[in-house]
């Protein structure tokens, strides 16, 4: 048998053999080392002591967030609140049409129902809709009356905002369903954007908050139609007239535009609240691309969408400003992109708080205080802390103390003084964090065990390389639909490569209050070290920009509905994986099982576990395209996340229930007729494909990526273009 050598070492033989001087002098390169297939790429777990997260990065501001009432929790809540003058009860409203009650004591262990409207409650629409308001009547000690606002059935497109009167019967123990009186309906085109706020303002009106009507850009123009209620801030009196009768002084009693209108020109004013110090309405409006903003409500006033985002001209290099209100703060998508309104803070446990209005973000948990003189018009917005909470509302007790509702966990938290707090000190070196050797940040630390996915998500063409790194002793938990909970302490590594230079080293990890938070690291340019970046930063590497997210653009795209992790699941890791250090190749679930990272196991063999294909592969189409859709899309475009509309684009979701297909879009149309989200056998009028080539706010993914993936957005393509129907 003749033996086959690899070239470089026939090179050498020849070399020896003949004694050639021209070689001689010359090192031949090293022989790549031929992995050896196994059934376990590792015999063992590496021990971790060095790569461990760490106390998450905050200012020193006094004020933090802690979980209160820690044995309830509740589904999806949107809003908690007390009854006017009585701190005995806490009720929390829940998205599905339920209104939960219980005693305000930290120890309680049990709620009951105060009000069941759940058949009446058309929740499924979209995961804008639902039973989003509730507001007590300032006499409901004597008249036990309680207004909600949900989204019901019915108009053309089976959603309608509803505006309801109930009334108890049992002395305020609870609201009698039958007992509803609906005092107004608004139809709703779209599932988004319905507002849904309600609240009684000091002059005893009835104060209700209406989005646009959802769709991208308000294309109808509804915030500016003064004959329409979508867009704007209404007052009614529901004391003085069958069903309710119009103030004297609302700006159209008399004709001009519908009687019921307070204010104008809002996008979607979410949540809103009254100083109840001042009287003074502050509210957050939901911004478009761009810019999330926060308001002063006067009556009569114009707040500019869609002639405006914030301050900004909306999609015209210019715009008259004439009549129209600038926000008192905006902030940007680096920042957060889903504004959650709060309150004056009037309690006195926080003193430094007391007069500033506080408010924060969904998306990102970020939460903060800004002080407004009015005289002056000047604003001092100040971050207060960074959270994980998806923040769905805040809520003011009698006491003037603020609640925070928890949309993902469904817990409750409260703002308290921090106290005095040393310095978190936060590695400012790569080679500081324990997870690389000191000495040469190039290489991971021992602890840590590589990892791949099967569709990864695009990064501008950059190659990565992906570490795991758990604390000794914890494991994984595998969850029911293959995503993967890490414990806490938990690090993940992931470096970019353009070309053979590395760009950057993103450390994502599960702090020690169980919160999550990602980390840039900007390599130098001679590759000896990375250093740690405060904010979101652009840079020309070779002839492309290369983009680094900022901490909060990290919890954006790491979901809480997506596990957080993204990349670590069943399907995504069912795969084999050279392991560099044993020079072995072994899937991944079976080596991972066999070191024992989870706590129950895999959940089989991997040949009968859920395996995503690679899109650039030879998998069916439709499952390729499916993939990528998953790894791009679906951590933001799933229930209960922040993609906004009812897309399911998860690769376990039958394409039937994706609510994509011949979908028409609710974020815009990007100025094409007869768009749909899927359009079968059209991916020139499809929002899945024309959002993957767009390179401006309408892209996506939507964060870090200036470069269009020409091979991944043809295989969508080629799947959209196959389809002759919708199943």
């Amino acid at each position: 048998m003749t033996r086959q050598f690899p070239p470089a070492v026939l090179v050498v033989t020849v070399c020896a053999v003949l004694s050639l001087p021209s070689c001689s002098d010359e090192k031949p390169p090293e022989p790549v080392p031929i992995p050896t297939p196994s059934p376990y790429g590792l015999d063992e777990r590496p021990a971790n002591p060095t790569c461990l997260a760490r106390e998450r990065p905050v200012e020193n501001t006094g004020v933090t967030t802690q979980p209160v009432f820690p044995a309830l929790r509740f589904s999806q809540p949107l809003f908690v609140l007390q009854a006017p003058e009585d701190d005995r009860r806490v009720f929390v409203v829940q998205r599905g049409g339920i209104v939960r009650v219980f005693p305000n004591d930290n120890a309680v262990t049990a709620a009951t129902s105060f009000v069941d409207i759940t058949s009446r409650v058309n929740s499924a629409a979209g995961s804008e809709a639902g039973l989003l308001g509730m507001a007590f009547h300032p006499r409901f000690a004597t008249n036990g009356e309680v207004f909600l606002s949900y989204t019901g059935f019915g108009g053309p497109t089976n959603l309608r905002s509803v505006i309801s009167r109930f009334k108890s019967s049992d002395g305020g123990a609870t609201l009698d369903p039958a007992s509803e009186q609906i005092l107004l309906t608004v139809d709703q085109p779209y599932s988004n954007h319905n507002g849904g706020g309600i609240a009684f303002g000091p002059d005893g009106y009835l104060y209700i908050g209406m989005g646009d009507g959802g769709s991208g850009g308000d294309p109808q123009n509804y915030a500016q139609n003064l004959n329409s209620l979508l867009g704007k801030f209404l007052r009614i009196d529901v004391d003085g007239g069958s069903p309710y009768a119009i103030p004297a002084t609302n700006p159209f009693r008399n004709g001009g535009g519908k009687p019921e209108i307070y204010a104008w020109g809002l996008r979607n004013p979410w949540r809103w609240s009254f100083d109840r110090a001042t009287g003074e309405l502050w509210a957050g409006d939901v911004g478009q691309n761009a810019l999330e903003e926060v308001d002063r409500i006067v009556l009569g006033g114009n707040y500019g969408w869609r002639i405006k985002e914030a301050d900004q001209c909306f999609n015209a290099a210019t715009c008259s400003s004439a009549g129209l209100i600038d926000p008192i703060v905006k902030y940007p998508r680096s920042e957060g992109v889903s504004i959650t309104g709060g309150y004056v803070y009037r309690g006195r446990a926080i003193p430094a708080l007391v007069g500033r209005f506080i408010y924060g973000d969904f998306a990102t948990g970020i939460l903060w205080a800004v002080s407004y003189d009015a005289v002056t018009g000047e604003a001092a917005p100040q971050l207060l802390v960074d959270t994980s909470v998806a923040l769905s509302s805040f809520g003011e007790m009698v006491d003037g103390e603020v609640l925070i509702t928890d949309f993902s966990s469904g817990r409750l938290h409260k703002l308290v003084p921090s106290g005095p707090q040393a310095p978190v000190s936060f590695p400012q070196k790569l080679s500081e964090t324990g997870c690389v050797e000191p000495t040469n940040p190039q290489k991971p630390a021992s602890g840590l065990i590589p990892y791949d996915v099967n569709a990864p998500l695009w990064s501008d063409g950059a190659q990565k390389e992906r570490f795991l790194a758990l604390p000794d002793g914890k494991q994984i938990r595998v969850g029911d639909d293959g995503d993967w909970e890490l414990p806490v302490g938990s690090v993940l590594v992931k470096t970019f490569f353009l070309g053979d230079k590395r760009v950057e080293t993103r450390l994502f990890m599960r702090h020690p209050d169980g919160s999550w938070g990602g980390y840039s690291y900007e390599w130098d340019d001679a590759q000896t070290d990375a250093t740690l970046l405060p904010a979101s930063k652009s840079r020309q590497v070779g002839d492309q920009t290369w983009y680094f997210p900022s901490r909060a653009e990290c919890v954006r795209c790491h979901t809480s509905a997506a596990g957080h992790s993204l990349g670590l699941e069943t399907g995504q890791l069912n795969r084999d994986l050279v392991y560099a250090s044993t020079q072995r190749v072994s899937n991944q679930l079976t080596t991972l099982e066999h070191v024992g990272l989870f706590e129950a196991g895999a959940g089989g063999v991997p040949s009968a576990l859920s395996r995503y294909p690679t899109p650039m592969g030879s998998d069916a189409l439709e499952l390729r395209a499916r993939a990528y859709l998953h790894s791009n899309c679906s951590n933001c475009h799933r229930p209960n996340s922040t993609g906004r509309g009812p897309a399911d684009l998860r690769f376990s979701t039958p394409l039937a229930q994706t609510k994509v297909c011949d979908a028409t879009p609710e974020q815009g149309s990007l100025g094409v007729a007869d768009a749909k989200l899927l359009a079968p056998g059209a991916p020139e009028r499809s929002l899945l494909s024309l959002r993957l080539h767009a390179l401006d706010a309408n892209r996506m993914p939507p964060l870090a990526s200036r470069v269009i993936d020409t091979e991944g957005v043809g295989v969508v393509n080629a799947w959209i273009s196959s389809l002759t129907g919708c199943p």
